[in-house]
């Protein structure tokens, strides 16, 4: 081989792939002060459940303390707990909706 001839190499293009976004689970925290008849409407208002979902969710945090409402993206999660939240607190009830990262 002479010096003005030079051998290519192909270029190997490595296309990052994109990460899938972290999932956050957004909790009903039970509380002795909230009717179980608000609650399950605010899960039906916010959260788009039916009668029956709803009812299951708010058992399931009446006798275990907590209940996981729903996992999605964090800005999703954060603005729905918001939400219920605030409707509870605008309705004069310590009705608590968090989000937290999924594990």
């Amino acid at each position: 081989m002479t010096d003005s001839d030079t051998a290519l190499k192909p270029k190997t293009v490595t296309k990052p792939k994109p990460e899938r976004p972290r999932l956050y689970k957004v909790l009903l925290l039970n509380d002795d002060y909230t009717p179980r008849e608000f609650v399950t409407m605010v899960l039906k208002a916010v959260f788009r459940m039916s009668e029956e979902t709803g009812y299951r969710v708010m058992m399931t945090a009446h006798k275990f303390g907590t209940a996981v409402v729903v996992v999605c993206t964090r800005d999703i999660a954060e603005t729905k707990a918001k939400e219920a939240t605030d409707l509870g607190k605008e309705a004069g009830f310590p009705l608590m909706f968090t989000a937290e990262p999924e594990e």
